[in-house]
């Protein structure tokens, strides 16, 4: 078989460095987790069952940080400068990781939710505030157990170039799930969610100081690469 590869510029892809992905330093701080929900109801499941997931994060020594969407302006609706939207993007570039928790509403996620997402760009000069942080999803709905509102979420954490984790949570009839304190029965769905924020703090701990080994693509470095030869070049003229 012939495995030359004419179109590949071999100096834009050395062989993985081993050391870089398992001997770099390991931070020793807390991870940080931002936490969303996509619901303004003064009794919101999705906020419910969010604080629920993290108590779980506190219990497994993470850092959290609850974005409160009210007030948040629509998409396009307001500068970059409006005080909810920094608020967002700061509480975005702090966290290593997310929880995003919505309702099914019409068979897709919420508008709130969705609205929250776009507001955080994929980049912001040279950061890129989502890229390699961890994500889990949780959704909660008032009928029968559904996953699309998770299942959208998933793109959005791809397209945000987010390692989502492979585990989430779906919890059906949510107001049979809480008591009159608000707080989640026990019930296999509370014991999903403690799989899910486990799960994430696990995946946290392995990529965060790793996350832009992990994300560093060939393609870009190519177009780096190129883009620099032409202001060289053009500097020479």
């Amino acid at each position: 078989m012939n495995t030359e590869l004419p179109n590949l510029q071999a100096d834009a892809l050395p062989a993985i460095d081993g050391e870089r992905l398992f001997g770099a330093p390991r931070s020793a701080h807390p991870p940080r987790f931002l936490l969303l929900y996509g619901s303004l109801r003064a009794r919101s499941f999705s906020r419910l069952a969010l604080f629920e997931a993290e108590r779980i994060l506190h219990c497994l020594g993470a850092e959290t940080r609850v974005f409160d969407p009210a007030g948040l302006p629509l998409p396009d609706g307001a500068d970059d400068d409006h005080p909810k939207v920094q608020e967002l993007r700061e509480l975005a570039a702090w966290s290593e990781g997310m929880v995003w928790s919505s309702p099914e509403r019409h068979g897709a996620m919420t508008g709130i939710m969705k609205a929250q997402i776009d507001w955080i760009p994929l980049s912001l000069g040279a950061v890129r505030p989502t890229q390699g942080k961890t994500l889990a999803l949780m959704q909660v709905s008032g009928g029968s157990q559904s996953f699309n509102a998770v299942n959208q979420m998933r793109i959005l954490g791809r397209w945000m170039r987010m390692l989502t984790i492979p585990n989430q949570s779906s919890i059906p009839k949510a107001f049979l799930e809480f008591d009159d304190q608000d707080r989640m029965k026990p019930s296999a769905c509370y014991d999903r969610i403690v799989d899910v924020m486990e799960e994430l703090v696990k995946f946290t701990l392995l990529t965060r100081d790793v996350a832009g080994y992990l994300t560093d693509r060939y393609s870009e470095r190519v177009e780096s690469a190129e883009e620099l030869s032409r202001r060289v070049n053009q500097r020479s003229l």
